[in-house]
């Protein structure tokens, strides 16, 4: 067995995050599937995954190498994969993002790029959870927050604004809260499927702009932020969104901003992915595809939307 078979056995393990399975998919035995990963790890001197009878996890440096071994067999792929067409982009990728910005922004995109790249295969999850890229298997993935990961690559495609919002009609019954404070004399929609929530401001009354959180107890709690939007068009309440999920039904009136004076900071989207450059010319392209699109979604998105405080 050469050290290529073996990377490529030890890539098909993580990804069936079990030895049997990799075993099965590959059409080896397990023993050769064994033998492989004790290949790699007696060449590098060091344990590339943690095993017990029911888990499999990768060491650090297993992480590491997974990244490489996933570059070298992508590279020796797109090498020996003939082309007919000059330029011909080939080959599979995953990506991920949460699911409605995924469903609303993500999917076009995705879709426009296959239309121009036949040659492409694509596995897109919608997943609002942090999604590990090594572990995983993911290519790309579009995320909403501030990150911390110094281990990818990120490519900025714009910011969101994060607001609160209730139908005209449930402000006309009830009226405006002034103070984030108030918000305990009303309904709450929360969108986190929990009893009780933090919701984030920005106090700019003071000299200087103090962030601060206020504890929600919603009177409805979804684990959906698409439901938690519908049910405060129907005027069930207060909601907290993002400014992608709320844009049309503020523009068309159904919806109406609320303290926006206490807005909290913008929240930066990118598109991240590993940071061991994985010369792949399906992730280039789609990379270079992705992000003019979704940085315009985003800038349309904020351009229509009255203007914010945050």
């Amino acid at each position: 067995m050469d050290r290529l078979d073996a990377m490529q056995i030890f890539v098909a393990v993580v990804e069936q995050r079990s030895l049997a399975a990799a075993a099965r998919v590959l059409g080896k035995s397990p023993a050769t599937v064994t033998r492989a990963i004790a290949l790699l790890e007696g060449r590098l001197g060091e344990r590339l995954l943690h095993r017990s009878a029911r888990t499999l996890k990768l060491t650090e440096s297993g992480e590491r190498h997974l990244a490489v071994y996933r570059t070298v067999l992508a590279e020796l792929e797109e090498a020996e994969t003939p082309s007919d067409i000059e330029g011909r982009v080939e080959g599979t990728l995953t990506i991920t993002a949460p699911e409605l910005f995924g469903r609303l922004k993500v999917m076009p995109v995705v879709e426009s790029f296959l239309a121009a790249h036949p040659g492409v295969r694509m596995r897109v999850l919608l997943l609002n959870r942090l999604v590990n890229l090594v572990d995983e298997g993911v290519d790309a993935a579009v995320r909403i927050a501030r990150l911390a990961d110094s281990s990818v690559k990120a490519v900025g495609i714009g910011e969101l604004r994060k607001m609160l919002c209730a139908s005209p009609a449930y402000i006309d019954r009830f009226g405006a809260p002034v103070h984030p404070e108030d918000l305990q004399r009303y309904a709450c929609i929360g969108a986190d499927g929990h009893d009780q929530e933090l919701w984030r401001f920005v106090d700019r009354c003071l000299p200087r702009s103090k962030p601060f959180s206020i504890a929600v107890q919603p009177r409805l709690m979804l684990n959906s932020a698409g439901a938690a939007v519908d049910a405060a068009m129907r005027g069930s309440g207060i909601c907290q969104a993002l400014s992608y999920q709320i844009v049309d039904a503020v523009v068309e009136g159904r919806l109406v901003p609320v303290l926006p004076n206490f807005e909290p900071k913008t929240i930066p989207a990118q598109l991240v992915f590993h940071a061991i450059p994985r010369h792949n010319a399906a992730l280039r392209a789609f990379i270079d595809h992705a992000v003019p699109l979704l940085r315009q979604a985003l800038s349309d998105i904020g351009h229509r939307m009255p203007p914010g405080r945050g």
